[in-house]
């Protein structure tokens, strides 16, 4: 690694103005030139001389109408063009075809050809249709040095034109080696490409076919972990064309620029620091949550060389299950839901909030936040106080009875309930249970169900008039009714059990644990803020309760985050990394922006809060998550209909077709990449991930 970067900062000292000309590279002039195109007069022989012109090709366009004018147009190659000589080499090739003649032969070798040499040489010429992409020129900088003035010539990139000659003026080169170097990592500011914090993501590839370039030196492209540390990032593509693996060498890079961050732990009070040292490293580490669907990533698989991203940072990698596996080391991805009432509470609502029937809405909303002050001693509470915590009491208790019926199982230390049930009224109802001196939780569902039916009985209909008198309020208020509902599946008291109640609860026992005592999204996002590598396994996890715990992890990051970011206190960088990402984020037409996942993608940034996404389909994604993506790496697409929308953003256009076409075998990894401080589209052949870095 050290001795590729340290080749890349010396190949990026070169002279464009000076290695990017050489006669050998020359493939052509301008015939036509305006600020988006140039059409390039090329010849069959100039083209073999630079190994080919692929499809994407980067093209230099050096200026020659004046000495001193140092300034060169950064082309790229995209389809042939029409001359105005075409229609009479046609008409020539036909006459040769009719008679019979042999007109093979590569132009320039009369040896195999039986043209003559005027005929062989109007034939040899085609025109070539190039992409504008800016312009490389040289300013001369003032400095003020000890008093004095001096100046330094630099070389700056312009992603446009400031002004054309006619076409022409120019003459037109391949960029290869040194000088393509400079050009595929081109950054945007200050950022220096090849310093000792990028990361080698690949090589320069421009198509399928590899015959010139398999005899031609690799050019590495490199990647500034900058760009994607607080940013958005996409990769998109069909199964098996190499998307898991860019992943990997992503989450590799910032891993290893994290590791150089100068502070481990976030302060306690607001700083002024910068989010990046001079160097380029982060402030502080960074934090790296990966959602994995398929596994890859928490278990060993074939497809790394027998090991994964976990094994790579074994130390800096905590991994969690929806399943028990702490046997391989797996921490449980459950909620104890006696223990952790809103938790709990909020996946069981987030899970029903399909349902329409009025009784579910009602369960839903009900309110189990405790009371302010809730956990001082009675003599110290208000009136109010008091009052407050004698319901909250009465609705945790049936709540947890409603959990206790649709057999969420009980936790050794949590099965007992205690709450006011007032010993002149509505205790005699069930006259050998005593609910303020705790009951066990099967003991109180019992009681609960005869008080609840008791209201529509005549003998004891007074006993709650009693009560409403000397309080001022009802026994029951609207979230214990609500609740009770659920609890006896009865539509009112008295009546016949005809809900569904508590057995809609069911659904949810694959996310109940009676083991754990602490909330796992707390845990999850202390391991974050120190900068470690958290895997969320939900490969064997059922897709409804994947979803939820997503949705449930990113909202408490998202919120903490914001909480931090309106107390002024710093937030470290955390990646969010999303495979098979149109299960879980917001449709193409779905405009509901409070979604967790597009205001992590509209509001992230200045949270620190990054995120990528893997997925098949670009028409899969909210247009208001696209709009907001940074980062882009495409790999093969199957119909027009996704390069449609592809073709909205930044400059993929140009490789539409290229896309379409794909060797299940040769292309995976080959990708068209764009990323934040690149002013343009690069095709890459991605690196292979290994995490046995001995293999």
């Amino acid at each position: 690694m050290r001795v590729l970067e340290q080749k890349l900062r010396d190949i990026l000292n070169v002279d464009i103005f000076k290695e990017g000309r050489k006669k050998e590279l020359f493939v052509g002039r301008p015939f036509y030139l305006d600020y988006e195109i140039t059409q390039v007069l090329v010849s069959d022989a100039w083209k073999h001389r630079v190994k080919g012109i692929p499809q994407g090709t980067f093209l230099l366009a050096f200026y020659d109408g004046e000495d001193g004018v140092d300034e060169v147009i950064l082309l790229r190659a995209l389809t042939p063009s029409k001359l105005p000589t075409d229609n009479d080499v046609v008409s020539s090739m036909i006459e040769y075809y009719k008679d019979g003649s042999d007109i093979s032969g590569r132009a320039g070798s009369a040896t195999s050809s039986k043209l003559d040499d005027f005929t062989r040489y109007e034939f040899s010429f085609s025109g070539l249709q190039c992409r504008v992409l800016g312009a490389f020129y040289k300013l001369k900088e003032k400095i003020i040095q000890d008093g004095e003035e001096t100046y330094v010539e630099k070389v700056e990139f312009g992603a446009d034109l400031e002004n054309f000659y006619s076409a022409n003026n120019y003459s037109v080169y391949k960029a290869t080696d040194s000088v393509l170097r400079e050009i595929v990592n081109q950054r945007d500011g200050t950022i220096v490409a090849g310093n000792e914090n990028e990361f080698k993501i690949g090589t320069v590839r421009y198509s399928s076919s590899r015959r010139f370039q398999s005899s031609i030196g690799d050019v590495e492209v490199y990647i500034s972990p900058q760009d994607f540390v607080g940013k958005r990032t996409a990769l998109f593509g069909m199964t098996r064309t190499g998307k898991s693996n860019t992943v990997k060498k992503i989450i590799e890079a910032t891993a290893e620029i994290s590791q150089k961050a100068p502070n481990s732990a976030l302060p306690s009070s607001p700083n002024e620091l910068q989010p990046f040292t001079d160097e380029g490293a982060p402030q502080y580490r960074v934090g790296q949550i990966i959602f994995d669907v398929n596994g890859e990533y928490a278990n060993p698989n074939l497809q790394d060389e027998g090991t994964a991203i976990f094994e790579l940072y074994r130390d800096q990698v905590d991994r969690y299950s929806i399943v028990d596996k702490t046997d391989k080391g797996f921490k449980v991805l459950k909620v104890n839901f006696y223990n952790e009432l809103q938790a709990g509470f909020k996946l069981i609502t987030n899970g029903l909030s399909d349902q329409s029937s009025t009784y579910i809405k009602s369960f839903c909303t009900v309110d189990l936040t405790e009371p302010e002050n809730y956990r001082m001693p009675p003599n110290e509470k208000t009136s109010d106080e008091r009052h407050a915590a004698i319901a909250y009491d009465k609705k945790v208790a049936i709540y947890k009875c409603c959990l206790y019926e649709a057999q969420f199982k009980l936790p050794a230390q949590s099965n007992r309930v205690k709450f006011y049930g007032d010993a002149k009224t509505i205790n005699q109802i069930v006259p050998d249970l005593a609910p303020h001196n705790g009951l066990t939780i099967e003991e109180a569902s019992r009681w609960f169900k005869e008080v609840f039916d008791a209201m529509d009985n005549d003998s004891h209909r007074q006993k709650f008039d009693d009560y409403r008198q000397n309080n001022k309020k009802d026994f029951f208020d609207e979230d214990m009714l609500a609740l009770l509902t659920f609890l006896t599946r009865k539509p009112g008291p008295g009546k016949q059990a005809s809900y569904s109640g508590y057995r809609l609860l069911r659904q949810f026992q694959g996310l109940h644990t009676e083991l754990s005592r602490s909330s796992f999204e707390i845990e999850i996002l202390k391991a974050l803020r120190l900068g470690r590598i958290v895997i969320i396994d939900l490969s064997q996890g059922d897709e409804k309760i994947r979803d939820l715990y997503s949705e449930k992890i990113t909202r408490k990051i998202f919120e903490d985050s914001m909480d931090r970011f309106t107390k002024t206190l710093t937030n470290n960088y955390i990646q969010f990394y999303f495979e098979e990402a149109h299960n879980l984020f917001p449709k193409k037409e779905e405009k509901d922006l409070s979604d967790v996942y597009n205001r992590l993608a509209k509001e992230g940034a200045k949270l620190h809060l990054g995120m990528l996404y893997a997925t098949q389909e670009v028409s899969s994604i909210s247009s208001n998550i696209l709009k907001n993506t940074q980062n882009w790496f495409i790999a093969h697409l199957n119909n027009e209909d996704e390069l449609k929308e592809l073709k909205k953003y930044y400059d993929f256009s140009d490789f539409v077709s290229s896309l379409l076409k794909f060797s299940s075998g040769n292309d995976k990894g080959f990708v068209r990449m764009k990323t934040y401080t690149n002013p343009f589209v690069v095709p890459v052949q991605i690196d292979k991930f290994l995490a046995n870095r001995n293999v």
